[in-house]
């Protein structure tokens, strides 16, 4: 099942283990700059996931488990982004691998706005290949000026666009798919691990004050939710240095 799976390490064993699973695009080419940010500090452990069709969210959960398990990775903490959150769930609902506490960046538990993940399930059903690599290489323009001052960025620029195939495209609404018919509101409402939330403050896609006051309210697990003002919904690609700051000081503070 998890043949196709990616998976790479950077640091030493006896570093803390944070492992980044990837928002809707599904793969590692996004982080580059906020790997960079955290320095030395961190085993950092990143997944790319196959262009499936087929898989569940346990699907997903359990071919992460099997690469960290081959990888000799017994134990770490889960840097949920997005899409990813819900995977972290499902890994967590298997209690299969030992986590050492969760962070969601830009991440939810269930989606909050029903009827805009089926909107976007649609429009990523009908859109042309050739009208998504027209909008990836408009995206790929802005982004350039964006992060012209994160050549870790910049340099897997090239494979990010590389990767928008229309295999990707039907992945990505799969995985949309996925989002809208999952609930982990009863897993997060029964877990007393160490939960965190980081947000960017310009984050149309996913409405963090929504997530932040269900997780308040319900996630015994919760400790702390903070949001980046100068960032967007991808928080550790627009803002990697106050990202990782955070996401270090809630790791080594543990």
């Amino acid at each position: 099942m998890d043949e196709q799976l990616q998976l790479r390490i950077h640091g030493n064993a006896s570093l803390p283990t944070l492992i980044y699973l990837p928002g809707l695009h599904g793969d590692w080419t996004l982080v580059g700059a906020f790997r960079h940010a955290l320095g030395d500090k961190v085993r950092f452990v990143e997944i790319t996931y196959p262009r499936t069709l087929t898989w569940s969210l346990d699907d997903h959960a359990r071919a992460v488990e099997s690469a960290l398990a081959r990888n000799g990775i017994e134990s770490g903490w889960l840097l949920g982004e997005s899409f990813s959150s819900q995977v972290v769930w499902a890994m967590l609902a298997h209690g299969t691998f030992a986590v050492r506490g969760i962070i969601l960046a830009g991440g939810f538990v269930k989606y909050p706005m029903h009827r805009a993940i089926r909107i976007a399930e649609k429009i990523t059903a009908h859109i042309s290949t050739r009208l998504l690599v027209w909008l990836i290489f408009g995206y790929a323009k802005v982004a350039r000026f964006r992060y012209r001052r994160s050549p870790e960025i910049l340099a897997n620029l090239d494979e990010f666009i590389t990767r928008r195939t229309e295999l990707d495209r039907r992945a990505a609404q799969q995985r949309l798919r996925l989002i809208a018919h999952n609930d982990p509101r009863p897993v997060a409402a029964h877990t007393r691990l160490p939960v965190f939330g980081l947000s960017g403050f310009f984050d149309p896609i996913v409405p963090w004050p929504r997530v932040r006051r269900w997780l308040r309210k319900n996630c015994p697990g919760l400790r702390d939710y903070r949001v980046i003002v100068r960032a967007d919904h991808n928080v550790l690609g627009t803002a990697p240095g106050k990202a990782a700051k955070q996401v270090l000081s809630w790791i080594c503070d543990l």
